[in-house]
């Protein structure tokens, strides 16, 4: 099924669509954003062996840089992650001035948010200094945060471009366009990290400058896209003129989003910190493992941004019948997906966690070893962690961001950090008793996100 396929086929009543037809037009909106999304992963993977290469100093940098970036940057993010479903309705509605000013005010609120959180980036060293790392560490993360935070303008600019060409199920571009950064950010990190091809060898602040260009090139590529293939929306009329009723419904619906991601990223954190008590090789092997269901999770999260958009169409629709077929394809996408990479993690792990092992190491044995009993808990882990990214996504489609931040907070913090470091550490279970914990909060998040679904947030009927 090609783009013109899929967009041709908003002009067709839901009620036309079997539930069989829903799943796959589902399935193929969400390929090239599950596409997209390891793309992105590539680029961020290739940063990391770059600076690793260059200096293990910068490496040490950038990671402690990019950690405190990230999550004040996916914050952010949430307002462009709102965008996605109101410009969905909106556009299933038949309403493009609506799409126009939602999506203007999602730049603005981007906008307004870096105006007060990239500024303090500048001076990091200080942070860095308070929270114990060494000196030289904390000044080369300065150095990369004063070229590198400033990418969180075009940044966000470029995932609201993401989330309105989602939303009107434009995802090839999104595809094409963040393999080809992928190629263009390696060849950039390659000459200004090393000095190659006659350019400065610039080192960490190498890394920084590709990763400013990278976001800005993607900001631009899609913007004018948008502009070329869609001109019926006419993005940039009046992008100066306020619009408060609409910026207001956007910061609504973005701030929850913002936080949920990031309790649920500050989670994984969290976690880390608890296994790192444990011991070094219990640490290793939790990074492995988290690299590798980080990789898988991408399908999951293509899956449920795929959802928000066929969501939101149902909901500008008020198809509450189509909904909740939706929301069946869904559900069983995620679990038949994360069922398939979770029986490879039981029965073929250790491939997967000794890659990642110099073969010369002394620990690479018990690495490899404690990597393969976490990847196996993995199996459980994806299964919980897709239903309820795919709760998330279908809830966000139909505009109801508020109290699932609480049920997820409650599910995350509340729940699954206690049970994880109530099974590692008093019931002795060490890095596979906080990996069982991360399986309780996320079961739990699936369970009350999905109730929260299925019993209020699927009636939209107009009756």
């Amino acid at each position: 099924m090609t783009q013109a396929d899929l967009t041709a086929s908003t002009d067709r009543p839901f009620e036309a669509l079997t539930r069989a037809q829903h799943g796959r037009r589902l399935l193929v909106l969400a390929l090239p954003l599950i596409g997209s999304n390891l793309a992105q992963m590539a680029m961020n993977v290739t940063d990391t062996v770059m600076l690793g290469w260059y200096d293990v100093t910068a490496l040490a940098a950038a990671t402690l840089a990019t950690s405190l970036y990230f999550l004040i940057f996916i914050v952010g993010a949430g307002f462009a992650w709102a965008v996605m479903p109101v410009v969905a309705t909106a556009a299933e509605a038949g309403d493009p001035v609506r799409v126009r000013r939602v999506t203007r005010m999602g730049i603005w609120a981007g906008m307004i948010y870096s105006a007060v959180f990239v500024p303090p980036l500048m001076w990091a060293e200080d942070l860095f200094l308070a929270l114990g790392q060494e000196p030289e560490v904390a000044a080369a993360g300065e150095a990369y945060l004063r070229i590198a935070a400033w990418a969180m303008v075009p940044g966000l600019v470029a995932m609201v471009m993401r989330s309105f060409l989602s939303a009107l199920e434009h995802t090839a571009v999104l595809l094409w366009s963040t393999l080809g950064m992928a190629v263009c950010n390696a060849l950039l990190n390659y000459a200004l990290i090393f000095g190659n091809w006659g350019a400065p060898e610039l080192g960490i602040r190498g890394a920084a400058i590709a990763s400013l260009s990278m976001a800005v090139l993607q900001a631009l590529v899609l913007l004018v896209y948008a502009l070329r293939r869609l001109p019926e929306y006419d993005l940039v009329r009046r992008l100066w003129r306020p619009d408060l009723d609409v910026l207001g419904q956007v910061v609504r619906l973005g701030v929850p989003i913002g936080l949920t991601s990031l309790a649920e990223g500050g989670l994984f954190v969290a976690t880390g910190v608890m296994v790192g008590w444990i011991g070094e090789v219990p640490l290793a092997a939790h990074g492995i493992a988290l690299q590798i269901t980080s990789v898988a999770f991408m399908i999951q999260v293509g899956l449920s941004q795929a959802a928000t958009v066929r969501a939101g169409r149902a909901l500008g629709r008020r198809d509450e019948a189509a909904l909740r077929m939706i929301g069946q394809s869904g559900v069983a996408l995620s679990v038949v997906s994360a069922g398939l990479v979770g029986l490879i993690f039981v029965t073929m792990p250790e491939p997967f966690v000794a890659a990642f092992v110099d073969p010369g190491d002394p620990a690479r044995d018990a690495v490899v070893a404690t990597g393969i009993t976490l990847l196996s808990l993995a199996a459980l882990f994806q299964i919980v962690d897709a239903l309820q990214v795919m709760a998330l996504g279908l809830l966000r489609g139909v505009q109801d961001t508020g109290v699932p931040m609480v049920f997820a907070a409650i599910s995350y913090w509340l729940i699954g950090m206690p049970a994880g470091y109530l099974l590692g550490f008093p019931l002795g279970l060490g890095a596979a008793g906080v990996w069982l914990g991360l399986v309780v909060g996320l079961g739990l998040a699936a369970s009350t996100l999905l109730w929260r679904f299925w019993s209020r947030s699927v009636r939209i009927g107009s009756a």
